[in-house]
């Protein structure tokens, strides 16, 4: 939400905040240095012992924030996510915030970072969106080695009798790299393996990353790991970890990662970060063992779920929640009057410009989200995040058609003013809390076959027209139903800019088919992926990666990150 030259950027604000040492800021909400491991001054994981200690506390109430249909214009969920806390704190509630970790991929493309922006950030921001405290690359160590002892089987005789064309365990890298998605390995003779197709992912994009995320503690984590589907034997039989017997090692890799991170935004409000599944083919939610702990050690936390209500908080809800026994009290929609223009038509460009027509029109896909998340039944505030190119007949219409529906909404304005621009919004999102007569209820049930669950959720999250499946995902539908992987929930790839699987199709599409053109097992993290359109699970850089603008002084500070 950079909004004027003069205005500082993020990483400037954040370097110009003073920290408290994260002891003080644990102590905050009653842990002490002996339940911390430190990372330096300003980070530090919480134990295995604290977190044990935590499982008899009763539970806070949790608050999603979730938007719109993101556009390249940018909506500042996370902003709003940390906005949200520090606000709560200001109006005398004792609230915590629940993130996720960024990847370094697209912190060093496209999107940016994961840390919110302006005055409303996690810190220290630039380690946060860099190597933080090591999470993500255990998960790379624990993916690729399970991808080089894959292929040693192989080498050493294939007791498992595996298919190397049917391999599905990809290699992964915490970096956008288009080179990589597709590689042979093995080649150079019969010393160096067996020659195969193999590819990389991004690394938030392994199901490790998954499993981790929705793991409730170290055994569960193993016990995920075990089931993992790598391979297919020359029967078509899948193969596993457990199989592999190595589920032990990986574990072991993973044995810190697995543990929250604590950290503080600007106004010293605590903050668990933790975790970060690729929102498109994962949940795109931070892990279960950092919800769950600021749960108990707060009365209100707010966290987010990834993208749009149609993809983020629709996984959060039937995967997440169900997953960990957990339910928000209440849903945060943040929308943008940019956002909603684009929506409406206008390009990039010309957001800037006062448009009511475009605005009226894009309104229709913030709608769809509010009908989405009124469907599970639970309450919710959307948030207009306010940005000075709004005019005042853009906010008066906004608030017109809002009050027209009966829309609870609130300005925030904290990315200028930090906790205090998101006074109106947290008194808003408690009043919704303390009204709320709703009972949350999932749209579909997991005895539902799989063709049913992803029929529901393209009919009523997506508002499609219904749903056609490839021939190979007719055939990976009986499969998967011989193999009993029909009782898991349902994890929908698809574009996030649209609600449909064309993401040129803005606004509210109507008369559209979801196409699924295959799905693919994520056995260990316990749901099945259907995969829509043309999802990457590598991405590219961009033709200027955001990379360009960064460097360091010679005091180690960070320059040029956002």
């Amino acid at each position: 939400m950079k909004q004027k030259a003069s205005i500082k950027s993020d990483i400037e604000i954040a370097l110009g905040s003073e920290m408290k040492n994260i002891k003080d800021i644990a102590e905050k909400i009653g842990i002490g240095e002996d339940d911390l491991e430190f990372y330096g001054k300003y980070k530090a994981k919480l134990s295995f012992d604290i977190l044990h200690k935590l499982k008899t506390k009763e539970d806070g109430k949790l608050i999603l924030v979730t938007s719109i249909n993101p556009t390249k214009a940018g909506e500042g969920k996370s902003t709003v996510t940390v906005g949200l806390g520090d606000a709560l704190n200001k109006i005398g509630k004792n609230a915590m915030i629940a993130l996720r970790e960024p990847s370094l991929g697209p912190v060093m493309g496209l999107k940016g970072g994961a840390a919110g922006g302006g005055y409303a950030q996690v810190l220290p921001m630039d380690e946060i969106n860099l190597h933080f405290t090591g999470d993500i690359h255990a998960i790379t160590t624990a993916n690729n080695a399970l991808a080089a002892l894959i292929d040693n089987h192989l080498q050493q005789g294939n007791e498992l009798q595996i298919d190397p064309r049917r391999i599905v365990w990809k290699r992964v890298l915490d970096m956008n790299d288009r080179a990589l998605r597709n590689v042979v390995v093995g080649l150079g003779g019969p010393a160096h393996g067996i020659p195969r197709e193999d590819g990389f992912d991004i690394t938030v994009a392994s199901e490790i990353m998954a499993v981790l995320c929705l793991a409730e503690d170290l055994e569960d984590l193993k016990a995920r790991l075990a089931r993992i589907v790598v391979a297919y034997d020359y029967r078509q039989n899948p193969v596993t970890v457990g199989n592999l017997r190595v589920e032990g090692a990986l574990t072991l890799l993973l044995k810190d990662a697995v543990k929250p991170n604590l950290v503080q935004t600007i106004e010293h409000t605590p903050a668990l970060i933790h975790g970060g599944p690729f929102a498109n083919i994962a949940h795109g939610c931070n892990s279960v063992i950092a919800t769950k702990a600021a749960l108990k050690l707060a009365d209100f936390v707010v966290t987010e779920s990834g993208f749009g209500a149609d993809l983020g908080a629709e996984k959060f809800l039937h995967i997440k929640a169900r997953n960990a026994g957990i339910k928000p009290e209440a849903v945060v929609i943040v929308a943008t009057i940019r956002a909603l223009k684009m929506h409406g038509g206008l390009n990039k460009e010309e957001l800037g410009d006062e448009d009511l027509a475009a605005l009226q029109a894009g309104f229709e896909n913030l709608r769809k989200h509010i009908e989405t998340i009124d469907g599970f039944g639970l309450p919710f505030v959307v948030a207009l995040n306010r940005f000075s190119t709004d005019s005042s007949q853009e906010i008066s219409l906004f608030e017109k058609l809002c009050n027209q529906d009966g829309i609870p909404f609130a300005m925030s304005e904290v990315w200028e003013k930090g906790g205090q621009g998101g006074v109106h919004l947290a008194e808003t999102v408690i009043k919704a809390i303390e009204n709320n007569k709703k009972t949350f209820e999932p749209l579909y049930s997991l005895s539902d076959t799989l063709e049913e669950k992803i029929n529901i959720i393209a009919r009523k999250v997506y508002g499609a027209a219904g749903v056609e499946f490839s021939s190979q995902a007719k055939s990976q539908l009986l499969q998967f139903d011989r193999l009993g992987w029909s009782r898991f929930p349902v994890c929908m790839a698809k574009t996030q800019y649209s609600l449909s699987d064309d993401p040129s199709k803005l606004g509210r599409p109507e008369g559209f088919v979801i196409a699924v053109r295959s799905l693919k097992p994520s056995v260990g993290a316990g749901f099945i992926v259907a995969l829509t359109g043309d999802i990457m699970t590598m991405p590219g850089l961009p033709k200027k990666p955001a990379a360009m603008n960064m460097d360091v002084d010679e005091t180690g500070n960070a320059t040029g990150l956002f």
